[in-house]
């Protein structure tokens, strides 16, 4: 099983862990609400987990322009 990082905006990888072992509990997805986990993470039907997140430079253009947060695909 792979944990597959992305931004959920630019789609860019983040980041990848490739560990069979690691939970969901480790991962922290506990901690996430039934509709947080359901907009975040996607389960894939070869077993692997993609996790959308923010990137550093989606979230900085985010924070300089608060006003992309209103538009669907922002940074594409």
């Amino acid at each position: 099983m792979a944990v597959n990082y992305i931004c959920r905006h630019c789609k860019t990888t983040i980041g990848s862990i490739e560990n069979a072992h690691v939970s969901e509990l480790q991962l922290g997805f506990h901690f996430l609400t039934p509709d947080e986990r359901s907009d975040i993470i996607a389960y894939n039907p070869n077993g692997d987990v993609t996790v959308k997140v923010i990137c550093d430079y989606c979230r900085e253009a985010l924070e300089a322009n608060p006003e992309l947060s209103l538009v669907a695909n922002p940074l594409q």
